[in-house]
């Protein structure tokens, strides 16, 4: 090892003046070639310890910093990854929900030195503009949030041959990598909450029809229904879009039909915090008259009055193990496409 340092000392190769380090002068300092310096910054297991730690050495005492740009063009990388939200800006700043997914994102990326690309992709020409832009490869792969059953764009994607990743999924047969979080399983707890405190005429504001997370969540209303004995009723299921306006319309929509319901699962915080505000201007007390629960556990479940009883899920995580699961993609695509749901938990507050 001494005969490595020296390598690089007084009468050696050392640093240029001025300059960045360069990789030959670290492979000099090394006592080894150019090549064998590359494996070890590539991280290949191709090397011996006792070389590795020579060469690690060496870039420590130099500061050597690799070129991120030539890294990824000898890869056939870009560095970048796109996570697309095909959504309004409206729904992108109101809801908690995207604002974890990618702080979660955000967060696991910048850990893996990779840029973020952030695209909201709101309209048909939107759309077709950001084909063209992911055909010719210019990102390393894609996360998409929010995906309704006809969203084209993970067709296009595997068509392409370029990594994806869903939060949520399309269909319960989604053939594209996935984390979801396990909305069956949360609507049913929520529910058997609301039946085990002696409810019984329990309504549901369920999301959009054509997104599964939407089905899921209801499938979950029905299933703790049957488990409590009771019928669930067609006329106590609104559908509303995941917003407060539409929750409020949801509850008004409920109200109509059945004035004496004692429980609204509303599948979304927002839609929840709707439902209160349209309960109050009834009449109705919560929990007194009709107890609330929603779904997320967003900072919008801590802050209403009544704090909000609601179904947490891990939206953070689910933002950090998306690419983690796309990471792994780009560098060796699965024979089978993974798929990660991850548990959720009720949280007990004040409207329930």
């Amino acid at each position: 090892m001494d005969q490595v340092r020296r390598v690089g000392g007084k009468g050696g190769v050392g640093r240029r003046r001025g300059g960045r380090p360069t990789l030959e002068e670290v492979a000099a300092r090394a006592g080894v070639g150019r090549g064998t310096v590359s494996r070890v910054v590539n991280g290949s297991q191709q090397v011996s310890p006792e070389t590795k730690a020579a060469v690690e050495q060496a870039i420590a005492e130099l500061g050597y910093v690799p070129d991120r740009t030539a890294r990824a063009l000898a890869a056939g990388l870009t560095d970048a990854v796109a996570l697309v939200i095909p959504e309004p800006e409206e729904r992108l700043f109101s809801e908690p929900y995207f604002a974890a997914i990618i702080s979660g994102v955000s967060t696991e990326l910048a850990a893996a030195d990779k840029q973020l690309l952030l695209t909201l992709n709101r309209d048909a020409q939107e759309r077709r503009r950001l084909g063209a832009y992911l055909s010719g490869h210019r990102v390393d792969g894609v996360l998409l949030v929010s995906v309704h059953e006809d969203e084209p764009l993970p067709d296009l994607l595997r068509q392409i041959e370029l990594p994806a990743v869903l939060s949520g999924r399309r269909t319960a047969g989604e053939a594209v990598p996935y984390v979801d979080s396990d909305n069956v399983a949360g609507a049913r707890e929520a529910v058997a909450h609301l039946a085990g405190r002696g409810r019984r005429s329990i309504a549901t504001i369920a999301g959009p029809r054509d997104m599964y997370v939407g089905q899921a969540r209801l499938a979950g209303y029905r299933e703790a229904l049957s488990s409590a004995g009771m019928r669930a009723r067609e006329d106590l299921v609104a559908y509303g879009d995941f917003t407060e306006a539409g929750g409020r319309a949801a509850a008004r929509e409920l109200l109509a039909r059945e004035p004496d319901l004692d429980a609204v699962f509303a599948a979304s915080d927002l839609m929840a915090a709707g439902a209160l505000r349209e309960l109050r201007a009834a009449g109705r007390r919560v929990p007194e008259d009709v107890a609330l629960v929603g779904f997320d556990d967003s900072a919008v479940a801590r802050h209403t009055d009544p704090a909000l009883t609601s179904v947490r899920q891990p939206a953070m995580e689910m933002g950090r193990a998306m690419v983690r699961l796309l990471l792994a993609e780009i560098a060796e695509r699965s024979a089978e496409p993974p798929h990660l749901v991850l548990p959720t938990e009720l949280v007990v507050r004040a409207s329930s």
